[in-house]
């Protein structure tokens, strides 16, 4: 489809090279005052110069006029050229072209208005993106389980099966899956909303960590889980966050690590907080993956029903504390740390270990 007349004699307009001897100026004030001064003292020269050279007023005067509007024109088109450039990429955005950037050269307002805009061009194509990324992986991964169910569902009404444990079983794991999905998409929600506050309290990690390995037992992963705290370490944390962030990571950890595997939850103090690690003994994260390995929806190129959410909303959790969280490198498995600062401890540098 053809683009406007307007905007292709505006792009046929921005390719014309454009001269910018003041940008080094910092107020656009400044640069009409050398502009008005350049302006007038050409004309004077030439003036002075015709009537020196008696050239007469019906020819100096044509000439001074002329000489000025050329100077003006080339000056006054390096300073509004950023504004042009604005204008013709504001069009492309409105329809649906993020990728028009503006030369942001000077160093006054419409410098300044030109880095801003690249930054708003920057945030609306990265939000373009990811609502295309989001609609398509959300629908991915609602088409997996509610395809599943559905044949259960027909081979049940058309006879084909019959309601056996583990025929309602299968039903239920995708259930599950379909349950998980959309308690992510809330907490997702409420990351881009930023609606979520903080209720720190003290909170003692190895009751904590015992509890949330309890829970992950109830998921049926095959694996075994070891639990190693620092004796009386306690955080100040939201606990119920802190609970996301660790139930995530013992999810993650079990889908991906092999049957009779074990997976360790583990925390200990430094100087300013507590780190939480969570290992596993699967396939690991490539060093050139684990940049991406906490953005949304990536899964790592695996199937194993995972959403591809739970190490974003770890990585939100330990934000909201003021925390970090990243991959650690390991010989076996895969080992993530999430650094919660904050430390309220009564520190030892013995572990108690549990299976």
């Amino acid at each position: 489809m053809n683009a406007p007349r307007h905007v292709r004699g505006e792009f046929a307009r921005s390719r014309i090279p454009d001269v910018r001897p003041l940008d080094r100026f910092r107020s656009i004030k400044i640069k009409l005052g050398v502009l008005v001064a350049a302006t007038v003292t050409l004309a004077a020269f030439i003036t002075w110069f015709g009537l020196y050279n008696h050239l007469g007023p019906s020819r100096t005067l044509p000439i001074a006029i002329v000489a000025s509007l050329i100077v003006t024109q080339l000056l006054a088109r390096g300073m509004t050229s950023p504004l042009r450039e604005m204008t013709y990429a504001a069009r492309r955005m409105a329809a649906g072209d993020y990728s028009r950037r503006v030369r942001a050269t000077s160093l006054d307002e419409v410098g300044q208005l030109a880095d801003a805009f690249n930054t708003m061009a920057d945030d609306l194509e990265q939000a373009d993106t990811f609502r295309r990324e989001l609609v398509a992986n959300v629908s991915h991964e609602l088409r997996t389980p509610v395809s599943a169910l559905q044949a259960v569902l027909e081979n049940l009404v058309d006879g084909v099966g019959t309601p056996t444990p583990e025929t309602l079983r299968a039903a239920l794991e995708q259930t599950g899956r379909l349950t998980r999905l959309v308690s992510d998409l809330l907490d997702l929600s409420r990351v881009d909303a930023g609606i979520t506050s903080l209720d720190r309290e003290d909170v003692a990690l190895r009751p904590f960590l015992d509890d949330a390995v309890e829970e992950a037992r109830l998921s049926g992963h095959a694996v075994e889980y070891d639990v190693a705290t620092e004796p009386g370490l306690t955080v100040r944390a939201d606990r119920a966050r802190l609970h996301q962030l660790v139930a995530n990571l013992l999810d993650n950890a079990g889908r991906h690590s092999p049957p009779g595997g074990v997976v360790t939850a583990r925390a200990t103090g430094s100087d300013d907080g507590v780190d939480i690690e969570v290992s596993d003994e699967g396939p690991g994260i490539e060093p050139a993956d684990r940049a991406l390995a906490f953005e949304r929806f990536t899964t790592g190129g695996t199937h194993d029903g995972g959403t591809g959410l739970g190490l974003a909303i770890a990585r939100w959790v330990t934000t909201l504390h003021g925390g970090s969280i990243e991959v650690v490198d390991t010989t076996v498995g895969c080992r993530i740390r999430a650094h919660i600062p904050d430390l309220q401890p009564d520190l030892r540098p013995d572990l108690q270990e549990s299976r």
